[in-house]
C-alpha cells in the first residue's frame, strides 16, 4: 500500500474497531499478547477470533526457531494477496521478529502497516492510530523499536516511560486463560545478558532489567485476587533476578525496572551491590510465597545452571507452595559445543548442580532443552549428548534441530556444516533416548499421591474427549493437569462430577501406572485441596 487514507472508522461511539491477534512462540510471547490484548481493550478495541472479519490484523512473533517464523512469513503473504485484491485491513507485527528484522520487513513486505518490538508494547495503540488515520508515506509514524528509539536506553530507569505500567495495568481475562483462568505468568525480568550464540533474545529484547520486587508482589496480589491459583515467573534467566534497592529511583519517589549487573556479579556474595540492600531471586520467591498465601502453585522459567545458589534450593525447600520443577537447559552433552554456544559452563558443573538440587529437593522434577546439529557437532559430540540424556533424570527435554538464526553469532562465525538427514537422525535418536528416561522418570510416581491442577477434559482411550460409555454404565469422564512437578497426569471423575466442575481445582490423585508422557491414577478425594 503506498500513499492511500485508510478508513476504519466503524461507530467507534459503539466500538472500536476488531482485532485479531495471533502469537507464535514462547510464554514470553503469550504473556505479551495478554498484556496487548487488556491494553487495547481498555481503549475500546474489540477481539475476534475470525481473522476474516478483523479490521486490524496483529502478529506477536518470535525468532528463536525457524518454524515460527516461516508461518508469520507464510501467513503475511496470504494477506498481502488479499489486501492486493482490495481488502482493506491493518496488518502489524510485533516482537522479536519484528525488532530483528527492522524496516527491511515493511519493504520485503509492503502489506505490513505497522511494526512494534518487545520493548515498545506500550506504544502500540499509537502506531495503530496512526496506521488507521494518518497517511501513509514514512516509515517512523508507524515503527516502533529498540533499535531506532534511545527511549528505552540501558540505563538504570530503564522502564521510566510506560512499559512497566503495562504489566502492572494488565487486564487479566479468567475466561482466556488456561485451566479455567486459574493460572496466570508474570514476568520479573525482561532481556538477557548471556550472548549464547545461537540465541537472538539478547539482540531482540535487550539487556536483562529487572523490576521493582513491590511491583512484582502486588501483580501476583492483584491476580490472586482475581481468583488465580498458580503463577509462574517468566525470565530469559530467572536465576539472575537481583534487585538493588535505591539504584533507580524516579522522581516521584518510587523505585523503578533497573539493569541488571553483569554475570560476574552472581559469583560474588553479595552480588556486586556491598553495603546496599538487595533481593535476591531467592529473596523474590519467599517474598511472594509469605505475601501472597492464596497462591497455591508457584512456579518459575527459565533458569541458568552455573549461577543457580544454594539459597533459591534453600527456598524452594521450605515453602511448600514453590513447585518442585526446575527447568534447566543444558543444551549440549559436549563441553567443546558448550564453548562454541558460549554458555558459561561444564558437562561436569552442569551435572554438580543436578546433583546438588535433588540433595536440597529428592522429589524435584527436572527438564531441559537441547539443541541437536549445532555447527560442527560430530558423532562423539553427539553420544556425548545422548549419554548425558540417560545419566540425568529428566521428565522431559525439548530438542530442536539447529537452524542459523539471523543476527546471532553463530551465523556469521560459524558454519551450518551438519546436513538435514544427519541433524534429523540425532534428533530422532534423542527423542527415542529422552522417552526411554521418561519413562523410568514417570514409574517412580507409581504407588504415590499427587496433587493435581486439573487442565482440561482428558482423552480417552476410545479417541472421544473426556467420556467412555460401556453399555448400560453410565459415562465416565477424564480429566487431565499437572502435579507440582509438572508431571502430566489423567485420572476419571466419579459418577455425576463433570468436567468443568474439576478444571481449575487442585485434587489428590493416586498413581496406579505410568508411560513415558504421562501418569494414570485414580481420584484419592472428591474434595478439592483449594476449596
Amino acid at each position: 500500500m503506498t500513499g492511500s487514507m485508510i478508513d476504519l472508522t466503524v461507530n467507534q461511539e459503539a466500538h472500536g474497531p476488531a482485532v485479531y491477534l495471533k502469537t507464535f512462540g514462547c510464554q514470553m510471547n503469550e504473556l505479551d499478547s495478554e498484556l496487548v490484548r487488556g491494553h487495547l481493550k481498555a481503549l475500546g478495541y474489540q477481539f475476534t477470533d475470525s481473522r476474516e472479519q478483523a479490521e486490524v490484523i496483529l502478529f506477536n512473533t518470535c525468532s528463536v526457531r525457524e518454524q515460527a517464523e516461516n508461518k508469520v512469513w507464510s501467513r503475511l503473504g496470504q494477506l498481502g494477496q488479499e489486501k492486493e485484491a482490495g481488502r482493506r485491513v491493518i496488518v502489524g507485527v510485533m516482537g522479536c521478529m519484528a525488532e530483528r528484522e527492522g524496516v527491511a520487513l515493511m519493504k520485503r513486505m509492503p502489506q505490513v502497516d505497522l511494526m512494534c518490538g518487545p520493548g515498545e508494547l506500550d506504544r502500540l495503540p499509537m502506531l495503530i492510530d496512526n496506521a488507521m488515520h494518518e497517511e501513509i508515506i514514512e516509515y517512523p509514524s508507524r515503527v516502533a523499536l529498540q533499535g531506532n528509539s534511545s527511549r528505552r536506553s540501558a540505563t538504570l530507569a530503564a522502564a521510566e516511560d510506560g512499559l512497566e505500567q503495562l504489566d502492572l495495568s494488565r487486564a487479566f481475562d479468567p475466561n482466556l486463560g488456561e485451566s479455567g483462568g486459574r493460572t496466570a505468568h508474570v514476568r520479573i525480568t525482561r532481556g538477557c545478558n548471556k550472548f549464547c550464540t545461537y540465541c537472538v533474545v539478547p539482540h531482540t529484547r535487550g539487556a536483562e532489567v529487572h523490576r521493582p520486587p513491590a511491583d512484582i508482589i502486588e501483580e501476583c496480589r492483584k491476580l490472586a485476587d482475581q481468583g488465580v491459583l498458580e503463577i509462574t515467573l517468566l525470565g530469559q534467566t530467572v536465576n539472575h533476578y537481583v534487585y538493588i534497592h535505591g539504584a533507580a529511583v524516579g522522581s516521584d519517589g518510587v523505585e523503578k525496572p533497573q539493569v541488571g549487573p553483569g554475570l560476574a556479579a552472581f559469583r560474588k556474595p553479595d552480588r556486586g551491590a556491598a553495603g546496599k540492600r538487595v533481593t535476591t531471586f531467592a529473596d523474590l520467591l519467599e517474598g511472594i510465597h509469605e505475601a501472597v498465601p492464596s497462591i497455591k502453585r508457584l512456579r518459575f522459567v527459565t533458569s541458568y545452571p552455573r549461577d543457580f545458589g544454594d539459597d533459591i534450593l534453600s527456598v524452594m525447600r521450605d515453602c511448600p507452595r514453590i513447585c518442585r520443577y526446575l527447568h534447566v537447559p543444558v543444551q549440549s552433552g559436549s563441553d567443546r559445543i558448550l564453548k562454541l554456544m558460549n554458555r558459561g559452563y561444564t558437562v561436569e558443573q552442569y551435572e554438580a548442580f543436578i546433583e546438588r538440587a535433588i540433595s536440597y529437593l529428592p522429589d524435584v522434577s527436572i527438564a531441559g532443552d537441547i539443541i541437536v546439529g549445532f555447527p560442527t557437532e560430530t558423532e562423539d559430540d553427539f553420544e556425548m549428548t545422548r549419554q548425558l540424556i540417560e545419566r540425568i533424570p529428566f521428565k522431559n527435554n525439548f530438542i530442536f534441530r539447529y537452524s542459523p538464526r539471523p543476527g546471532t553469532t553463530a551465523i556469521t562465525r560459524l558454519e551450518d556444516d551438519v546436513p538435514e538427514a544427519v541433524k534429523k537422525r540425532r534428533l530422532n535418536e534423542l527423542l527415542d533416548t529422552q522417552g526411554k528416561v521418561s519413562e523410568r522418570v514417570h514409574a517412580g510416581w507409581v504407588g504415590k499421591h499427587v496433587d493435581v491442577f486439573v487442565e482440561k477434559e482428558g482423552q480417552t482411550a476410545t479417541g472421544n474427549s473426556g467420556r467412555i460409555q460401556l453399555g448400560w454404565q453410565q459415562p465416565k469422564v477424564q480429566v487431565s493437569g499437572r502435579t507440582q512437578g509438572d508431571l502430566i497426569t489423567v485420572f476419571d471423575l466419579p459418577e455425576g462430577y463433570s468436567a468443568q466442575e474439576a478444571i481449575g481445582k487442585i485434587l489428590p490423585v493416586h498413581v496406579q501406572s505410568s508411560g513415558p508422557r504421562l501418569l494414570r491414577g485414580n481420584l484419592a478425594s472428591a474434595e478439592p485441596i483449594n476449596s
